[in-house]
């Protein structure tokens, strides 16, 4: 066969044919690429939405269940809040507040409240926002709030004196019922106290997620899952030098993570800083008060809190646990239980 110009011509022209063709396609599919990443790119947000909206919801239906599974007592309102009270035994009423993050069921898995209800009427409260207790937006939840909302609690279930046993945050509460409640408390427990706070960066950095908006997102969705998941080192951190215990470890892990209580864990972090500059007279309290603090907390200066509270307030009785950390009532629950028996004897004495 004999190739000549006209076929080279003509083999151009179908060969730019071919070319202008594939460019239309290509043309084509580009088009259909950039409406679909359009499409993709608005439709983000919905599904940002919607995935946050079922962690959400995730969260907390897993929040209700650990609150009905931890309901044992009464459910009551005082003004405003709603007050989960754990109410069992009979003698002297003994009001038992846990500390920041946890909730009246710590006094349940320690066996305190088995332990002392044969000789002590015990009501173990779920403060504001923990458990299964509200806490009312609009309020500042300070020790002394929390202490005049115990307090009207008690009288409403006609309670006109009693002694009152506090962990860590709890013991700042502890203390206020004292002081702005001296004709009802009749002596005084506390346990593990930051009773002279000092501002400190971390207290900042925990008060993040009562930020509203932002904060309020967190808490009801990623925030829970960072809490579940970090759950085993925070134990670790309190119970140190001791074992964790693990009915500690399984019945407050959930009600720890749950929303409404990480907003209180927050907002109660922040009121550390402020509660810096504002430290109560403790030298006015005239009951019998008792001292426990774990020789090795790793959570708080407690030995050194508790050597201070010894000297601003005469006569206090004081016991500094060896081998254990911050969570004394659950690592030496005998040592907590003989520290109350020492402050009614002490009371019934005066």
């Amino acid at each position: 066969m004999t190739w000549g110009f006209g076929n080279i011509k003509d083999i151009g022209s179908k060969g730019v044919g071919n070319v202008k063709g594939m460019g239309a396609v290509a043309g084509a599919v580009t088009k259909r690429a950039s409406a679909a990443r359009r499409r993709s790119t608005s439709l983000l947000p919905f599904l940002v939405a919607a995935s946050l909206a079922g962690l959400a919801a995730y969260n907390h239906v897993r929040a209700r269940q650990a609150v009905r599974r931890a309901l044992r007592g009464r459910l009551m309102h005082v003004g405003a809040v709603r007050l989960h009270v754990i109410d069992e035994g009979t003698g002297m009423p003994l009001v038992l507040l846990h500390g920041n993050g946890s909730a009246a069921e710590d006094f349940v898995a320690s066996g305190i409240i088995d332990e002392a209800s044969s000789r002590y009427r015990m009501l173990a409260v779920d403060r504001p926002g923990f458990g299964a207790s509200s806490r009312p937006r609009g309020a500042a939840w300070t020790p002394a709030a929390q202490a005049d909302l115990i307090n009207a609690a008690l009288q409403q279930l006609g309670i006109e004196h009693y002694l009152v046993l506090g962990h860590s945050f709890g013991a700042s509460i502890a203390l206020e019922c004292a002081l702005r409640h001296p004709e009802s408390v009749a002596g005084v427990v506390v346990v593990s106290g930051y009773y002279f706070p000092k501002p400190h960066p971390a207290m900042a950095l925990a008060a993040l997620p009562a930020v509203p908006i932002l904060g309020t997102i967190a808490r009801y969705t990623v925030l829970p899952l960072l809490a579940r998941k970090a759950w085993p080192l925070v134990l670790e951190k309190m119970f140190r030098p001791a074992p964790i215990a693990p009915r500690f470890a399984a019945s407050l892990e959930e009600l720890s993570a749950a929303p409404e209580a990480l907003r209180s864990v927050a907002a109660e972090s922040a009121l550390l800083i402020a509660a810096s500059a504002m430290v109560p007279d403790y030298g006015r309290i005239r009951v019998p008060v008792g001292i426990l603090a774990g020789a090795a907390d790793d959570v708080i200066p407690a030995v050194e809190q508790a050597e201070l509270l010894k000297a601003a307030i005469p006569g206090a009785h004081l016991e500094i646990v060896p081998l254990t950390g911050h969570m004394v009532q659950q690592t030496a629950p005998d040592a907590v239980l003989a520290m109350i028996d020492r402050i009614e004897t002490a009371r019934r004495a005066a």
